[in-house]
């Protein structure tokens, strides 16, 4: 059986291997969604194509929708030529539960792919026809947290963003480069309103999304691209709105389990690939069942009724409400406390590290005693009871295969929002966080887990992080075994309000993780010894 639309067509044989097809006519679906769509998504992932890509299929199953989702890549154009065009678009979901069992279905939902590339000009002017539509409702992205970020962390901007500002709409590259210069195609016919919706993980994402793509337009206006009436379209929000929200689901790398018992089963090529920009990505894509979205209710073009497929629909403030407790107190926060120090720990696993009673006490700590503490309700969710779903059933999911590694990508673009919220809480509700102390554990044991050399003395490869290369230069000459080698290296990181969203020697806690660090760095065995000292002390 091949993962194709001539494929499906041997329904007998998908259901005899247990997997559930579209009931819905796949080819008309996307013929329709061609000509007139409705809902585009920019980041192309796994994330999107089980979660996102689900909730339209569920829609379009049940009659609530009549178009799919046109999807868009715009930084590994890979995935489009190996993922999408050799399986005509389609997604192979596989759900893995605690009890080992799976739920397999095709999903039929994506019914395009586009390359966001301004160098293709078939694929720029396909895009441009695309922002055209009239009809079109949202723009949706997964794009993960630096995709948003104009600028380093002393304030100037990357190298690819002042080439956007100084090359124009035409010639854009980054992410939010391409979607402003999509706003302006859209502008230049007829100004139709359009929601675009961020469903990363980043605090008040619509807010930094919006911010973003308002700046790029104010610089390209200062160099003459764009009119002020542009400016004014995509500064008005009741004609282009960036809804807040709150998106979760744990979605690991594809799993080659998985891909060796579709095959199994009788499904032809689902081994992963890896593509030119090291993303590994398989024609399938394996999640936990648990997902959880909820989204500002801001269209001014109408929207799909996502309501109808299990997504909350609401309010700014519940938004807001909701992602702090899960992104500062709840999920995040725990993933980035533990992944790290899985890492230098020697866990493969995050499953098998929940079973570490000092990572489990660690975890229980950042969640439990001290985000609890502050943890925004938001009404729609109860904290408590989503934090005990996470730590009693989501985290030990063994059958996930979720890596400490990949907790550990992209952290540095993350830690002020899990951490650093939580510390100006802290001061906000008793002067100071001098309360606090997993926090600065967990804090300290990123910094250590930089220096690539576990509790052992082992060295490991560090996960993908933008800010890797700056980190590991001011972290420079400090030697793990010589505790009296950490200097003044750490004051530049602690003190950077762009990494931590605050001074965290001003919130009282910059000196305690310089002393949990230099403890950590005394030789093997510091770190479990470290650990243990402050989490029980």
């Amino acid at each position: 059986m091949k993962l194709t639309l001539e494929g499906l067509k041997d329904r007998q044989g998908w259901e005899r291997a247990g997997i559930a097809l579209p009931s819905y006519d796949v080819a008309a679906v996307a013929e329709k969604t061609r000509k007139n769509p409705v809902w585009v998504h920019l980041g192309v992932g796994n994330i999107f194509r089980i979660f996102i890509g689900g909730i339209a299929d569920q829609l379009i199953a049940e009659g609530l929708l009549d178009r799919g989702i046109t999807c868009v890549e715009l930084f590994d154009h890979d995935v489009v030529d190996k993922i999408y065009a050799p399986y005509d678009n389609l997604v192979l979901a596989v759900t893995l539960h605690g009890d080992g069992t799976t739920e397999q279905k095709v999903l039929g939902s994506l019914t395009e792919a586009v390359k966001g590339q301004s160098c293709d000009a078939a694929q720029w002017t396909r895009l441009k026809e695309i922002f055209r539509e009239p009809d079109l409702q949202m723009v949706s992205l997964t794009i993960t947290e630096k995709g948003y970020a104009l600028t380093k962390t002393d304030g100037t901007y990357f190298d690819h963003v002042k080439a956007d500002i100084e090359n124009g709409p035409e010639k854009a590259v980054s992410a939010m480069a391409v979607v402003a210069a999509m706003l302006l195609e859209r502008y230049h016919n007829g100004a139709s309103p359009l929601a675009l919706v961020s469903m990363d993980n980043c605090s008040q994402n619509g807010a930094k999304f919006r911010s973003a793509v308002v700046e790029l337009a104010e610089k390209w206006k200062e160099k003459g691209f764009v009119d002020d009436g542009f400016l004014s379209y995509v500064s008005d929000e009741s004609r282009v709105s960036f809804p807040w929200t709150m998106i979760d689901k744990i979605t690991p790398r594809p799993s080659e389990k998985v891909a060796a018992d579709l095959e199994a089963a009788g499904v032809e090529d689902m081994q992963p690939v890896v593509t030119s920009k090291n993303t590994y990505i398989a024609p399938f894509v394996n999640a936990e069942g648990p997902q959880y979205l909820v989204v500002e209710d801001s269209f001014p073009n109408g929207r799909p009724p996502m309501e109808k497929a299990g997504v909350y629909v609401t309010d700014r403030d519940t938004v807001n409400k909701s992602e702090k407790m899960k992104v500062t107190v709840c999920l995040n926060p725990i993933h980035t406390a533990l992944g790290p120090y899985g890492c230098v720990l020697g866990y493969e696993l995050f499953a098998d590290e929940m079973k570490d009673p000092d990572m489990l006490e660690l975890a229980r700590q950042v969640g439990y005693v001290e985000g609890m503490d502050v943890v925004p309700d938001p009404g729609i969710l109860s904290p408590k009871a989503f934090l005990d779903e996470l730590i009693e059933e989501r985290f030990p999911n063994a059958y996930l295969g979720d890596t400490t590694q990949r907790l550990c990508v992209d952290a540095s673009q993350g830690i002020g929002i899990r951490f650093g919220e939580t510390v100006k809480a802290y001061v906000a509700k008793y002067g100071d966080a001098k309360k606090l102390r997993a926090i600065p554990v967990a804090i300290a044991g990123w910094l250590r887990y930089l220096l690539a050399v576990d509790d052992e003395g082992k060295t490991y490869e560090l996960a993908p992080d933008p800010m890797v290369p700056e980190m590991q230069e001011r972290m420079a000459g400090i030697v793990i075994g010589d505790p009296s080698s950490l200097k003044d290296q750490l004051r530049g990181v602690l003190s950077n309000e762009n990494i931590f969203a605050t001074d965290l020697y001003e919130a009282g806690i910059g000196e305690l993780i310089e002393e949990i660090f230099r403890e950590e760095i005394a030789g093997p065995g510091a770190v479990r010894r470290t650990v243990k000292k402050y989490l029980v002390g």
